[in-house]
């Protein structure tokens, strides 16, 4: 007798239940043991910071939440939400016009939605924006931790982070939070290989901010590493990523030019106008010259030391030899710091993303916590009194641009 192992004609197999097409592998994420914690110890410090400068509007007589929402380049922001560009210009005592297309439209976009769907006034719909943001980058910033170096360092990371001087911007209607939040996941994506999704974060990061850029830059190097490791030999997503990464930034800076009538210079000199233009540190050493001469603030010196800090700890992430992807983007950062004019005061501001330079930090920290506990905690303790005393204090007291 013969037999076979075709299916007879009429024994056609029963269909099983249909099948579900399987989501991306960024939604199917599952967060890995300890980020709730370190989540959660990042909200603390930040409700706390909130409440810090509630307190000290009330001490001052002044209204409790507004200058969250209205702060300096806040009001611009809501007015591009509500208004559209072109509305607004200010006259500066100098004679000098700025406009509002210095300012990116990822942000007031987001706003105008969220206050076309959602029961909120502009400014409450640009404060919620700006809260889920910084919890998002905080969580994009743990899993990069955790990925290279483990939970301890990952909380570590997300605790410095959330206790640097100038965290109190991510809670108010600025774009830091968000540039943050699309930068640590663009750069995650490109730790774990999912090269579509970090071209397309960075090309995102490019409509949010004017640094922008550091986020292609980031995505571009870790391209052209590849190919230079595999000689060429690389997926499709690589160079998709590569492409894709520098359009946000690119089509607002040219659509400004447009809009302007200088297609390719118009953007910056729009740019320059708000005193923003590359003079390679010459701004940099006459404030410093200023400074030293005169005297000034305090949240002059404390800035200066930032950006001095920020100097040492990038030598320090070169010397950790982090990837690429996170020493390109917190180098582009920083040079634009050093090499760029403007208010030194907002300085430590467009720091705040550049969350790779706290790495070598978080990693010694979690060494003494694992030797002397009890002054990590007292380190940690310290750094959080004082980010949210000066927080309070810039935000409410001071005069200087953020």
């Amino acid at each position: 007798m013969i037999t076979s192992s075709a299916p007879r004609p009429g024994a056609a197999t029963a269909p099983g239940p249909p099948r579900r097409r399987a989501l991306p592998r960024i939604v199917r994420h599952r967060a890995p043991h300890g980020a709730l914690l370190a989540l959660a110890l990042f909200a603390a410090v930040r409700a706390a910071g909130i409440a810090a400068v509630i307190a000290t509007n009330a001490l001052a007589d002044r209204p409790l939440v507004r200058n969250l929402a209205h702060s300096w380049d806040s009001r611009w922001y809501l007015h591009i939400a509500a208004h559209g560009y072109g509305r607004l210009i200010w006259i500066t005592p100098t004679g000098g016009v700025q406009s509002d297309w210095a300012f990116f439209p990822l942000y007031p976009a987001l706003v105008r939605a969220a206050d076309t769907v959602l029961p909120l006034t502009p400014a409450a719909a640009a404060m919620l924006i700006s809260w889920a943001a910084a919890v998002i980058a905080a969580y994009g910033i743990y899993l990069i931790g955790h990925h290279l170096y483990g939970r301890a360092t990952a909380t570590a990371l997300v605790a410095l982070w959330a206790v640097l001087p100038h965290a109190v911007e991510l809670t108010i209607a600025y774009t830091e939070s968000l540039f943050a939040a699309l930068a640590a996941w663009s750069l995650y994506c490109v730790l774990k290989d999912r090269w579509l999704w970090a071209g397309t974060l960075a090309l995102l990061a490019g409509f949010a901010r004017p640094t922008g850029f550091a986020v292609a830059a980031a995505v571009i190097a870790a391209a052209a590493q590849q190919l230079w490791l595999r000689r060429g030999q690389v997926a499709p997503g690589v160079w998709a990523a590569a492409l894709l990464a520098p359009l946000g930034w690119l089509g607002y800076v040219l659509w400004v030019g447009r809009c302007t009538g200088d297609l390719t210079g118009g953007y910056f000199a729009v740019q320059g106008a708000w005193g923003s233009r590359i003079d390679f540190g010459a701004g940099a050493a006459r404030f410093v010259g200023a400074l030293l001469a005169h005297g000034g603030q305090v949240i002059y010196p404390v800035a200066l030391a930032l950006v001095l800090i920020s100097l040492v700890l990038f030598a320090l992430l070169c010397l950790e030899r982090a990837p690429l992807a996170l020493v390109a983007f917190a180098g582009v950062l920083v040079l634009l710091v050093v090499f760029g004019s403007g208010s030194f005061s907002s300085k430590p501001r467009f720091l705040l993303p550049a969350f790779p330079l706290l790495i070598p930090a978080a990693r010694a920290l979690t060494r003494t916590w694992r030797t002397r506990p009890a002054a990590a905690c007292l380190v940690g303790g310290a750094l959080a009194l004082a980010s949210v005393l000066y927080g309070a204090y810039v935000t409410v007291l001071v005069h200087s641009p953020l």
